[in-house]
């Protein structure tokens, strides 16, 4: 050995007490990154990629895959995609259902004022769906002769809104596309508590921080042109938010982190009152990105197919034309060629 070697280590002996080797520092996972990477089904890119999203010092990928193999062969077990968002779901519930009891014990000492619930149109029978008697709601197209019936999965959409609504929080409608998620909301949204006002944010080509500042701007309908500075826009649409608002964003699975950051700014401003409504195929993926904003969501609600007991009432309620279909061609025809959904005023046709 070098002298100098030898030196440093009765040194070492002496000031620390220790004689043998340093431990080297090796990267360790942390559990929301395990958690991150159940939710992506294991691809190590997709942590890799949420890792710089989230900002700070970001180990390399191959580092990552490193580290990933070495636990995994030391008995880490990776746990299906579906269980870790189930159990997700029901710890946010509690959290939100907490949150709730806790505001209701605290009287006026909340910051954030909770409006009242919004009355949920009951169905008029048992069937699987019931017609919608108040028109179509604006933004929903409807062909001659065809009105909207409301469905199970419309009847579900109303209570997450409602949910949302009531603790002033976010609600995440999604599913596959052509499922009938806008027009669910827009039925859900059609009648709603005095008081509440919904504005719907449509999402830009290219989405940016300063984009979605101006389309809310632009949705709110505010007087005046647009302000010059960033801290201007911001207040005017921070004092139109001041009441009680329905902030839905279509189409919200194209906003990257920035634009959902800004929109949880909204939310956390302290003199606004606003519920986020965010619909979209993949939306529920878009908000795993901001975890910050994803604990805002009181209600995970997926818009699934309908089912077979489901499909006749819901198509001979929506146009009179399907009446003369029997029943068997109806399930035939649903089965083969359509992807039934929710809404029952799109795909159906």
């Amino acid at each position: 050995m070098n002298v100098r070697t030898v030196w440093r280590w009765l040194e070492a002996a002496r000031t620390e007490g220790r004689m043998e080797r340093r431990p080297r520092a090796r990267l360790e996972l942390s559990d929301q990154a395990w958690e991150v990477l159940a939710q992506a089904g294991g691809n190590v890119t997709a942590l890799h990629r949420h890792m710089e999203e989230a900002g700070g010092e970001v180990p390399s990928l191959a580092s990552l895959h490193r580290v990933v193999r070495r636990d995994l062969q030391a008995g880490r077990v990776l746990p299906d995609r579906a269980v870790v968002r189930r159990e997700r779901d029901e710890q946010q519930t509690r959290q939100a259902l907490a949150d709730l009891a806790l505001a209701g014990s605290q009287g006026g000492g909340v910051p954030k004022t909770a409006a009242p619930r919004p009355p949920h149109p009951a169905p008029k029978t048992v069937a699987a769906a019931s017609v919608w008697e108040g028109g179509a709601p604006v933004g929903v197209a409807l062909p001659a002769g065809a009105q909207l019936v409301r469905t199970s999965s419309v009847r579900v959409v109303s209570e997450a809104v409602g949910q949302a609504m009531a603790v002033q929080g976010a609600v995440c409608v999604f599913g596959d596309a052509g499922r009938g998620k806008t027009a669910a909301v827009r039925m859900a949204l059609g009648e709603v508590s005095p008081g509440w006002k919904v504005t719907w944010v449509p999402v830009p080509v290219r989405p940016s921080v300063a984009g979605m500042r101006r389309a809310v701007f632009d949705a709110l309908a505010l007087a005046g042109r647009f302000p010059h500075t960033s801290a201007r826009a911001d207040a005017a649409v921070a004092g139109a938010l001041g009441e009680a608002r329905v902030l839905v964003v279509d189409e919200a699975q194209r906003l990257p982190v920035p634009c959902l950051e800004y929109l949880q700014s909204l939310w956390d401003h302290p003199g606004t009152r606003v519920t986020l409504v965010l619909v979209g195929a993949g939306s529920e993926r878009a908000l795993s990105r901001l975890p910050q904003l994803a604990s805002r969501v009181v209600a995970w609600q997926e818009v699934p197919r309908l089912t077979g007991v489901e499909v006749a009432t819901v198509v001979t309620g929506f146009h009179p034309l399907w009446r003369t279909v029997p029943a068997a061609d109806l399930m035939w025809i649903a089965d083969s060629h359509f992807q039934v959904t929710g809404d029952s005023h799109s795909d159906v046709m």
